[in-house]
């Protein structure tokens, strides 16, 4: 065999064993997210916005090597065990929750299944993990203060409007964080000799007739709590208040859309944090020695426009404390 021969043979054999080996190398894993929504997903555009981006901040990149399942139980709560069993069984790597319904529902679906809340309100309460230090189990993520932060904007509504004397407090009649939220909000009520009213909710259509009850209850304003049915149709409660002339105060996004007070956690990092915990578990750590995360920084936002709509000055020393003013 001459030099050009063998030289021919060498090539052949070489594209060959580079074409076998391609076929050998195993394919890079695609993870499989899982969430679990309790509202609808129009109404919760930027929150999954924000989880997408968090993910991507780790490298996990839909279409590449990252597939999100979403099931939503558009406001029936009921539906959550069900749509729960169905991401389970799709062996999704992560379950996403929102909301303590939907983290129940989820961990009662599986005990394997490593679970990631976005927001929850006392997971130790409500026991979804043990502490939140090490939670045991398979649940991790964040969990919000619900029943403070509630109770501190009764005292902002308080602070501007000295006169109050009856606050609303409008609840989903679904959520069974009601309890303990409404505990810390009759403390504080006690002591600023505050009547709250309590009024219950299970859908959106029932907005109208719940503020017009408002109305009829005299109520001074109404306080909004961190609940999913409220916070993707944040615009809709902040219409229905303006047009009833009634305060409103609830988390920050509901100022920015025409509420006079917001205060609280930013929603969207909580989803973005996703990334991190999602990061972990896919490279081999346990929910169980994940901690829980609680938020740490606050916003206060006061929306100038909406209060002057409804001649209501607010003081300066709500003014200074606020992270943004709405003109």
């Amino acid at each position: 065999m001459n030099n050009r021969r063998k030289l021919i043979v060498a090539l052949g054999a070489s594209a060959l064993v580079s074409h076998l080996s391609s076929f050998a190398q195993p394919q890079a894993k695609v993870w499989r997210v899982g969430y679990l929504g309790l509202s609808s997903a129009s109404g919760f555009v930027p929150q999954i916005e924000a989880l997408r981006t968090g993910l991507r901040d780790y490298g996990y990149i839909e279409g590449k090597n990252l597939v999100i399942e979403f099931r939503w139980a558009d406001g029936k709560y009921e539906r959550l065990p069900e749509l729960a069993a169905e991401l389970v069984n799709l062996k999704v790597d992560v379950l996403v929750t929102t909301g303590t319904p939907g983290t129940i529902a989820a961990k009662s679906a599986t005990v394997t299944t490593p679970i990631v809340m976005t927001t929850s309100g006392d997971a130790v309460g409500a026991g979804l993990v043990a502490s939140l230090a090490r939670p045991g189990g398979n649940v991790t993520g964040s969990t919000f203060f619900v029943p403070e932060l509630m109770a501190k904007r009764i005292e902002f509504i308080k602070e501007a409007m000295p006169r109050a004397q009856r606050i609303a407090v409008l609840q989903n009649a679904d959520d069974i964080s009601n309890v303990p939220v409404r505990k810390a909000m009759d403390a504080t009520a006690k002591s600023l000799k505050i009547e709250l009213q309590k009024f219950e909710i299970r859908s959106l259509v029932e907005f109208e007739n719940i503020f017009t009850a408002m109305v009829k209850g005299r109520v001074d304003a109404v306080v909004v709590q961190e609940e999913v049915l409220f916070s993707s149709n944040t615009k809709s409660v902040a219409e229905h208040a303006a047009r009833h002339r009634i305060f409103s105060a609830g988390a920050p996004q509901f100022a920015t859309v025409g509420c006079v007070i917001g205060y609280g956690a930013n929603t969207l990092d909580l989803f973005r944090r996703v990334g991190y915990f999602a990061d972990k578990i896919f490279k081999g750590a346990k929910p169980a020695e994940i901690p829980v995360e609680r938020p740490t920084k606050f916003e206060l936002i006061v929306n100038m426009k909406t209060a002057k709509t409804l001649g209501i000055k607010i003081p300066n020393s709500i003014l200074v404390r606020a992270d943004k003013v709405i003109e």
